[in-house]
């Protein structure tokens, strides 16, 4: 399998790695900072840059379910590199960015509503999550006024590592409904949000709330007749 170093590092924008594969479907490399698509995250962009200096623009960065290998999708009619090859993977870095602090900021909206997430989106303007909340009345102004303290607070997040077993011990820990984290394989990625929250999650953050910046909610919207769509979007 691909190694993701940005499972444990999101910050990373950087690494050297190896051509093991190339296909129509994208370029495989041994090792990646490139977030594939998943979980609501939208996957990296950002170029592969080779020994002569020349450059390969990725559009997209997907997972191959079988394999669970990152295919990185080279933009239409890019050079292609050939296996063996060492290039360095770069990610952009101020599109990641705004996508690791949505991210975050969606975590502390499951904070300040009570309720099981059905589906959600990031985005690097915008985010949404949808609840299961057929007989609620949201206070927009009060989710609003509820993020905006959390995000002043700057409160520090952790990820960490947990066994399958702490997972099917405490099932209250995963909030989405429609898409539960992957098992089988020994342990499981949450992210901790300090006194705040903590639920499985394989995407990007950042270091504390703080870095979210001040954010506003747009839409509340009902959509079917359970699920609430909570629309959340950056000031700046």
């Amino acid at each position: 399998m691909t190694r993701e170093l940005f499972r444990e590092d999101g910050y990373l924008r950087t690494c050297d790695a190896t051509v093991v594969a190339v296909s129509e479907r994208g370029i495989v490399l041994d090792a990646t900072v490139f977030y594939a698509e998943g979980g609501g995250q939208p996957g990296d962009t950002g170029v592969l840059r080779r020994a002569d200096g020349s450059r390969i623009a990725i559009a997209d960065t997907k997972k191959d379910r079988d394999s669970g290998k990152h295919l990185h999708v080279p933009l239409a009619g890019a050079s292609l590199p050939t296996v063996g090859e060492t290039v360095q993977a770069e990610i952009d870095w101020d599109r990641r960015y705004r996508l690791m602090r949505m991210h975050t900021c969606l975590h502390l909206l499951c904070a300040v509503i009570e309720g099981g997430v059905t589906g959600g989106s990031v985005g690097t303007d915008r985010g949404r999550l949808d609840f299961d909340l057929p007989d609620r009345v949201l206070d927009k102004e009060r989710i609003e006024g509820e993020l905006n303290r959390l995000i002043a607070e700057d409160r520090p997040l952790a990820m960490r590592w947990i066994g399958d077993d702490e997972i099917a011990a405490n099932p209250e820990l995963v909030r989405t409904m429609s898409v539960r984290p992957p098992s089988g394989q020994g342990r499981v990625r949450v992210i901790e949000v300090a006194g705040v929250d903590l639920q499985p999650c394989g995407g990007t953050h950042v270091r504390s709330t703080g870095e979210v910046g001040r954010v506003r909610v747009g839409k509340i919207e009902k959509k079917g007749r359970h699920n609430r769509r909570v629309n959340v979007l950056f000031e700046g």
